[in-house]
């Protein structure tokens, strides 16, 4: 097949802007490029950086605590070795994670992928990517898995390989999300399993938002029992007092 001159990519590429200008997956507003968020709307995320506790990534308030832990953490050790989320969950996060989640359009999932790659980027290189699977009757009923999209664009983003075969949720699990810290941990205990070969590898799981960590420490407690070396968290929104 004949390659594609690249000066008529990109003269293909303005007549489709021209035509289909790029918008804001948020509001609608026109914008410079795919894959961007407008100004406004970027404007109303607040980004989480340090400090914040090494292990979950929860952003504390008070400045002089660096490299340490949450009282959660220390409480009660996650099985992940870490966490980052790329912003707090608030209304513009969560306008955008409902509108994923429930609208079936995926026009957020490339500027989400951006920040989640940005919040992961300081963080140790891991060997593949692996998406928190949905039970196969939720994703029947959904249509499609919003963390396999995000994990994907992360994937293009960060270079590293895309696995959503090897781990599965073997049980369905009520909602976790009028349950306490404890009840979260009870309803996913045991909830996944390993399907293919994760010895060694440093796995990177992908979710929409981190609360308590619950269902990701389920995970990464499935991976562990398999032999992965590592596994940290990668989440584009993070709740920034969950619940006890």
């Amino acid at each position: 097949m004949r390659m594609i001159a690249p000066h008529i990519k990109r003269a293909a590429s303005g007549v489709l802007d021209f035509v289909l200008p790029p918008r804001c997956p948020r509001c609608g507003d026109r914008i410079d490029a795919d894959g961007h968020l407008c100004g406004a709307c970027w404007g109303k995320l607040r980004m989480i950086t340090p400090p914040h506790c090494v292990r979950c990534g929860i952003p504390f308030e008070v400045g002089e605590l660096m490299d340490a832990e949450c009282g959660a953490c220390l409480r009660s050790e996650p099985a992940f070795d870490w966490a980052r989320a790329a912003v707090i969950y608030e209304d513009e996060a969560k306008s955008l994670i409902l509108h994923l989640k429930y609208s079936g359009e995926g026009a957020g999932v490339p500027a989400i992928g951006r920040m989640m790659a940005g919040a992961v980027a300081a963080m140790p290189r891991m060997d593949v990517i692996m998406p928190v699977p949905l039970h196969p009757r939720r994703l029947f009923s959904r249509r499609f898995n919003q963390s396999q999209l995000l994990g994907k664009a992360m994937s293009r983003h960060l270079g590293i390989p895309l696995d959503c075969f090897s781990l599965e949720r073997k049980r369905a699990t009520p909602s976790q999300g009028q349950l306490s810290r404890k009840g979260r941990k009870r309803n996913v205990k045991g909830a996944f399993a390993v399907t293919g070969d994760v010895h060694g590898k440093r796995i990177l799981l992908v979710d929409d938002v981190l609360t308590t960590g619950a269902t990701a420490s389920a995970c990464a407690s499935a991976l562990k029992q398999a032999g992965a070396g590592e596994v940290g968290l990668a989440a584009f929104a993070r709740v920034k007092g969950p619940s006890g």
